[in-house]
Formats: C-alpha cells, structure tokens, sequence
C-alpha cells in the first residue's frame, strides 16, 4: 500500500496516509475539519531489493563482504570449466569417428 501525500487548502497544513490504492482520496483535513484537503502528486519511492539472486552491489553486511572476499582468490572455477569443455569434445569425437566408420 502506497503512502499519500496531502494538503489542505484551507489551512496550508500537509500530511501522509497509509491507503490501499482503491480507496478515494481523503477529503477532510484532520487539522481544521474542513473538506479542503487535497492529494499531492510525489515522485514515489526508490526500490531496495533484499534477498538472493540480485548483484553484488546490493546492500551487504560487512560480514558478507568479508567472507566473500575470502573466496575469491580460490579461483577453483576455471579448472572445472576447462575440463567439461575438454568433456564435451571428446564426446564429440567419438560419435563423429563412428559416423565417418560406417
């Protein structure tokens, strides 16, 4: 539920509302008690995403980032790709000696 921003234009005085999108702007001013009040047009909200599966540059823990940066110099991913590429070429190897066999 989106926050509104109002003023009344009876006596100036500004506030906000917690509203449910369906429901019609408010009307009365709490401060006076006249039916002056008016919504306000706001730019909206910045997005904070949290949870996983969002980038790095997200909002982390200083823990977090310790940790993280203990990984990082393993570097034990690009053997591992190495050998599933070398893994698939040799699959293709056989299957096409079979082809040209026959």
């Amino acid at each position: 539920m989106p926050t509104y921003d109002y003023t009344c234009d009876a006596c100036q005085h500004g506030w906000e509302e917690f509203q449910p999108m369906s429901a019609e702007a408010t009307k009365k001013c709490p401060a006076c008690g006249k039916k002056k009040a008016r919504r306000l047009i706001g730019a909206g909200a910045g997005l904070l995403f949290k949870g996983s599966g969002f980038y790095i540059t997200d909002y982390r823990s200083e823990n977090y980032k310790k940790g993280a940066s203990s990984d990082k110099p393993s570097g034990d991913s690009a053997p591992k790709s190495d050998s599933g590429s070398s893994g698939k070429s040799d699959g293709g190897s056989k299957s096409s000696g079979g082809k040209s066999g026959e």
